[in-house]
């Protein structure tokens, strides 16, 4: 009606180390950094057969960057296109820092949510056919950012007695 520019994108799960702590990729990240310096000695976690697609957040902000260059206003799913199991996330993080996660990681019954979805994954053909989107960051290299980022700030948090 007002001849505004807008356009929407749906955005699948996008991680960085500023993800807030109660998003599984951060509770992972958090304590693999505790547990490698020695300061718990267990994970609990639920189901850890859920996948998802789960990307870069910088990735993502190019792609919503590139939507606003365009000369008309659409709407797009930024994703990966891959997804990954929660497992395969433990075993990344873990194998991260030289640890195996299976001596870690207990799982907790009550943690696994009533009404889960067993699996997320999103199509980003649009935003790559239209602004030339990919995303640049692996899974692989996405969790050891995360894991790196947790571990300087565990550290940090050590030097000033803050744990």
């Amino acid at each position: 009606s007002y001849g505004i520019f807008a356009c929407s994108s749906i955005c699948f799960n996008h991680e960085s180390p500023r993800r807030g702590a109660e998003f599984v990729t951060r509770k992972v990240s958090q304590h693999v950094a505790k547990i490698k310096l020695g300061l718990i000695d267990k994970l609990k976690m639920g189901n850890l057969d859920a996948q998802r697609d789960w990307g870069f957040a910088g990735d993502y902000i190019q792609a919503m960057w590139l939507m606003l260059q365009q000369p008309a206003a659409e709407d797009y799913v930024i994703a990966t296109g891959k997804t990954h199991s929660v497992e395969r996330l433990l075993e990344v993080a873990f194998s991260h820092v030289g640890l195996d996660w299976k001596k870690y990681v207990e799982i907790d019954p009550s943690l696994v949510r009533p009404a889960e979805v067993d699996y997320l994954c999103g199509d980003a053909g649009k935003a790559e056919r239209k602004l030339g989107w990919k995303p640049k960051v692996s899974f692989e290299q996405l969790i050891g950012m995360m894991v790196e980022a947790d571990m300087a700030a565990t550290r940090q948090a050590i030097a000033h007695r803050a744990i």
